[in-house]
């Protein structure tokens, strides 16, 4: 990212995204600790809302952002218009080719992210879904793990940024909103169990007790 980019970017976050999530969805953070403080990493949360980007590079220090790639459908992010402008601006994103040329190519952009050395994150559902609703983890996921065993994969949890700004929808409805990161996976320390399989069961633990402490009651 170059330097005008990066300045965009972190007025963007500074200003707007920040105060906004905090004043209009309350975001709660849990486990923050968990966040890397350096890449390569992976970042792998559950999808709702055109919001879970925003609030999870929200998350990092604003001198960091330039590290912080999220993965995106290039179909939809790379039109020309604002909507592209901002994810290539001020997102940063990783465009991914969903054309069907197969699992390989598609993540090779993610691949030399984490050569590079940067944070990825990315939504193993592979599309946003219906608000507080959570899709399969697919495969791709494992697959990118197994070529790199001993970076952290980082399970995280989002609830309520889909009804603040739900699929198929740009009408912004406040809602208190929470994100919950958990203990990085490492496939060097697996169970046998793939990494979509793990990552999918933590976040649906944190899900589960996000629900018995009453905060992502409906």
């Amino acid at each position: 990212m170059d330097r005008l980019r990066r300045i965009a970017a972190i007025l963007f976050f500074a200003v707007i995204a920040r105060p906004v999530l905090l004043l209009a969805t309350g975001l709660r953070v849990l486990g923050r600790e968990n966040l890397p403080a350096a890449g390569p990493a992976v970042i792998a949360a559950n999808h709702n809302s055109h919001l879970d980007v925003v609030a999870l590079l929200s998350l990092f220090p604003l001198g960091q952002l330039h590290r912080v790639r999220p993965v995106a459908a290039a179909d939809h992010f790379l039109k020309p218009g604002p909507i592209g402008w901002m994810a290539r601006t001020l997102l940063n994103i990783i465009p991914i080719d969903r054309s069907g040329k197969g699992a390989e190519a598609a993540i090779a952009p993610v691949r030399a992210a984490l050569d590079r050395g940067d944070i990825v994150v990315i939504f193993p559902e592979g599309t946003r879904g219906q608000p507080e609703v959570m899709s399969r983890f697919r495969h791709g996921t494992s697959l990118l793990a197994r070529s790199y065993p001993d970076v952290p994969f980082v399970p995280t949890y989002l609830h309520g940024l889909g009804k603040s700004l739900p699929r198929g929808e740009w009408r912004f409805v406040p809602f208190a909103s929470e994100a919950h990161i958990g203990p990085p996976l490492r496939v060097s320390d697996g169970d046998g169990k793939s990494m979509a399989e793990r990552l999918q069961a933590s976040v649906e633990k944190m899900a589960d007790e996000s629900r018995l402490t009453g905060f992502a009651a409906d």
